[in-house]
């Protein structure tokens, strides 16, 4: 109870980034429990990386980073908005062609069909926050093709849009290209998440995307049941 109740109010926002939290001896009074129980509490808190605990100072509120489902469609306005931070899209680039042998292979396409090509910059707060590469197979969703991806970013109007029936995710860790290191503000090979994804509906294939965060500010998160 204790450690889901202090976790509560850190990821809801009632202790913001750099709250310090209350001495152990207080919470143990707060709590009526052991000092050894609010330190387990506030081992587990830090090896989470919710807090920093610093000796004589206190524990403090660490600045938190954006979660990920991993079994989940989710949309990075969603993300940006859980930390508490103000949200900013930028469309960088948009190609209406027909498909190629690139896109064949990355969406599974049997035939050709025409394509539309996105690179978009999402923003945290003012800062680059995620690089969005993304592919839409505008034969199975033609109304992309009239969408003004300028004013609302893909991800959230495929969700709304497009009834998906499957989804897949791969997750790997990449070095920064020189286009990417630009646009996340980051140095040219530092680390980056990548999350890869495609998504089909009843009628096919309906989107690639590559989303790269820098590496030090997301994480990915997956709940799990046992087998019945």
């Amino acid at each position: 109870m204790i450690l889901s109740e202090i976790e509560g109010r850190i990821m809801s926002g009632e202790w913001p980034p750099g709250f310090r939290l209350p001495f152990e001896v207080d919470l143990a009074q707060h709590y009526g429990c052991s000092r050894m129980t609010v330190n387990k509490v506030m081992t587990q808190l830090a090896k989470a990386g919710l807090i920093e605990r610093h000796r004589k100072a206190g524990s403090f509120v660490t600045r938190p980073r954006a979660q990920s489902a991993v079994l989940e469609l989710h949309d990075i306005e969603t993300e940006v908005k859980s930390l508490g931070q103000p949200y900013g899209y930028r469309l960088v680039s948009e190609k209406k062609r027909p498909s190629n042998t690139e896109d064949r292979r990355l969406l599974e396409l049997t035939q050709a069909t025409p394509m539309i090509e996105l690179l978009a910059l999402h923003h945290a707060g003012g800062k680059s926050f995620c690089v969005e590469e993304r592919r839409i197979n505008a034969g199975v969703v033609p109304e992309a093709i009239e969408a003004d991806f300028t004013v609302e970013p893909p991800g959230g109007w495929l969700i709304a849009q497009v009834p998906w029936s499957a989804a897949e995710n791969r997750i790997q860790a990449m070095s920064a290209t020189a286009e990417i290191a630009r646009l996340l503000n980051q140095p040219k090979g530092s680390a980056c998440l990548v999350v890869e994804r495609r998504t089909w509906s009843h009628a096919g294939p309906v989107t690639f995307v590559r989303l790269t965060y820098p590496g030090d500010s997301h994480m990915l998160v997956a709940r799990f049941a046992p087998a019945t």
